[in-house]
């Protein structure tokens, strides 16, 4: 199953909210149903990626869904209200009328013709009354409908949850059995330390990075310069802050800020060595990827990081999950109600992504697909 890396519920904006729920319903079960088969399957670390990635796509589409149809409920039950008089008066007349606005030929003093004009004048406002009175069935019918679907959009979030917890524990567990990854080279932790305490930005960190490895052997990896505008983002959220704009401390980065869920996961976008992994400087913990001699991919802000330093990642492989606390239920709901990509605690995730080619920065947009506005 194929998941975009970011926010996957934008392609559903333009649908009914009732069958973008329906949809990302059918998400959740399918990822329900991948982790029962990523256990057994051969390449666990690979499946259970995917499974994971296909929970936050679901849960997130789901969200959305939820977000819509409330909105929908909430737009309809506003026009009802507006129309509270007119409705109150459309029940009478039809109730008058028998409750089924067909029209009644009434007598006419002046005779045939007086009661012929009588009854085409009754036939006209009946075919209005029928006409109102089938839109309000409809809207009652639909607001009926979006009640039902948030019902049952609660259990299908509980189940998500549910699910995205156990695979990403499945997920950790795996990858910290794999002992199968091809490396590149032997990382020296004393030199390693060394850098880290003698340079103080990470141009410079990253410019030391070749003398903190031993025994490098030449590998050939796909080359990504073909790709640059087309890679898949690492992590499932949204464009926080572009490269170049000042943070709330007035600081600027060349790299792009993205905002995330809790506990999300992030991965590696091509095929690429593990440079160096662990805290490094104000970013937190940080995973830099070469994915080909010269260029580094820059991860920063994760809670946990997968692997080691020299090891040889595929596209797709997981590098480390994000911080914070998995939402429950009702904190889902509320947030589902807003449309807010926040955490359950109501605080976002962020995730800082920079790309160097020969030591100088790039702008991330112009490389990752779906960064652009």
């Amino acid at each position: 199953m194929a998941v975009a890396a970011l926010l996957p519920a934008g392609a559903m904006a333009q649908s009914d909210p009732a069958d973008a729920a329906r949809a990302a319903a059918r998400q959740i079960e399918a990822a329900t149903a991948d982790l029962q088969a990523a256990q057994d399957a051969p390449d666990r670390v690979a499946a259970l990626t995917e499974t994971t990635r296909a929970f936050e796509a679901g849960l997130a589409a789901m969200r959305d869904g939820l977000r819509r149809v409330s909105a929908r409920e909430a737009e309809i039950a506003r026009e009802l209200q507006s129309r509270e008089g007119e409705i109150a008066q459309l029940l009478g007349t039809l109730q008058v009328m028998g409750g089924q606005g067909s029209p009644v030929v009434f007598l006419h003093p002046s005779g045939p013709v007086g009661t012929a004009r009588s009854a085409m004048i009754v036939a006209d406002v009946s075919r209005g009354m029928e006409a109102e009175a089938a839109k309000l069935r409809t809207d009652l019918e639909e607001v009926q409908v979006l009640r039902q679907l948030q019902e049952s959009a609660a259990r299908r979030l509980s189940d998500g949850l549910r699910g995205v917890q156990e695979a990403r524990t499945a997920l950790s567990q795996a990858v910290s059995d794999r002992t199968d990854l091809p490396r590149k080279f032997t990382e020296d932790p004393i030199q390693t330390g060394l850098l880290i305490a003698s340079t103080e930005t990470l141009g410079a960190f990253a410019s030391g990075l070749a003398d903190i490895a031993e025994d490098e052997r030449p590998l050939d990896l796909p080359p990504v310069s073909a790709l640059r505008g087309d890679i898949p983002a690492p992590v499932l959220g949204r464009v926080l802050r572009r490269s170049g704009e000042p943070d709330a401390a007035g600081i600027i980065r060349p790299g792009v800020v993205l905002a995330t869920r809790a506990r999300a996961l992030v991965t590696s976008p091509t095929a690429a060595t593990i440079r160096y992994r662990g805290p490094l400087l104000d970013y937190g913990n940080v995973m830099i990827l070469e994915p080909e001699p010269g260029i580094l991919f820059v991860f920063a802000g994760l809670d946990v990081v997968y692997g080691a330093a020299g090891d040889v990642l595929s596209a797709g492989d997981p590098v480390g999950l994000m911080g914070g606390e998995d939402a429950d239920l009702g904190d889902v709901i509320s947030d589902g109600d807003t449309g807010q990509q926040t955490t359950g605690n109501g605080r976002s995730e962020t995730l800082y992504v920079e790309v160097r080619q020969d030591n100088i920065p790039q702008n991330p947009d112009e490389w990752f697909r779906g960064m652009k506005d």
